[in-house]
């Protein structure tokens, strides 16, 4: 069932209404969250357009991959924004960036193809179990865990930045939620690990954006105005991420972030439950 003007006609009003103040608040949402936390919004965006996807009628079989390709193409310019703005502040640890970048990149690479060939039920188990693993790290994890005071040697970095690039492109997202972790884990500070995420973040979100087009390209069943799996309709919420994301540097630069920790991994556990009724109902 392919989604078409005739039909957002015959929606109520105040249905289309909803849907467009649904992707308002969480273009907004994810670009703030994107400037404090240094994530890419991904984690607001996937399960917002899971859902208005699935009332727009796009197929079961390709919803959660149009999901995951639309989210990369919505917060390529946000993850830009950021990394833009912590470089002016002199925040980013360039040579990390340049270290992990091209095993970020091939990661990306090998999660576009998985994506190509795992169907939806998969790709929704796969975010269960990393939104599981990342709720639980928000909640319980410290700023002042330590497993060294320097990076680790070639190639565990690498290795890291393989794994971060192929996990995001599965899930959506700019893969901050895995780089700064990493990097508070081995001495970086934590504004400095945020700042330095957001240089991954477009390594993961412009090649995944243009894998997912081609990797979806001539699908049945995807909704008009898509290129492969991503649809450009969807894409207009990435400006409302850009103008949110230099806020919430602002905002990363001036208050302990614990509170809006807690609150992520609250809605983390709700996007979890969410799609774990989804596969079990």
């Amino acid at each position: 069932m392919q989604l078409s003007l005739p039909m957002l006609a015959a929606m109520p009003t105040e249905s289309v209404v909803g849907l467009v103040l649904l992707l308002v608040a969480a273009g907004l949402l994810g670009g703030f969250l994107s400037g404090v936390l240094g994530i890419g919004g991904g984690g607001i965006l996937v399960p917002v357009l899971y859902e208005v996807f699935g009332a727009l009628g796009v197929p079961e079989d390709i919803r959660m991959h149009v999901t995951l390709g639309t989210t990369l193409g919505v917060i390529a310019p946000t993850v830009l924004t950021s990394f833009s703005a912590f470089r002016a502040r002199g925040s980013v640890d360039m040579d990390i960036v340049w270290r992990m970048g091209p095993w970020v990149f091939f990661g990306v690479l090998l999660g576009v193809v998985i994506a190509d060939h795992a169907d939806s039920v998969a790709l929704r188990w796969i975010w269960v179990v990393f939104g599981s693993a990342l709720a639980i790290k928000m909640v319980l994890g410290r700023d002042d865990w330590r497993i060294a005071d320097t990076l680790p040697p070639r190639p565990w970095l690498e290795t890291g930045g393989f794994f971060i690039g192929a996990a995001s492109t599965l899930m959506g997202i700019g893969g901050a939620t895995f780089t700064v972790p990493l990097l508070t884990l081995y001495g970086r500070p934590l504004l400095r690990a945020v700042a330095t995420a957001t240089g991954i973040g477009p390594i993961i979100a412009l090649p995944g954006l243009v894998g997912y087009m081609i990797a979806g390209w001539g699908e049945p069943g995807l909704p008009p105005y898509s290129l492969g799996y991503v649809n450009a309709g969807a894409l207009l919420v990435a400006p409302l991420g850009v103008l949110a994301a230099p806020l919430g540097v602002r905002v990363a630069h001036g208050i302990p972030k614990r509170t809006l920790e807690l609150a992520f991994a609250a809605f983390l556990i709700c996007v979890v439950s969410r799609f774990l009724w989804t596969l079990l109902a």
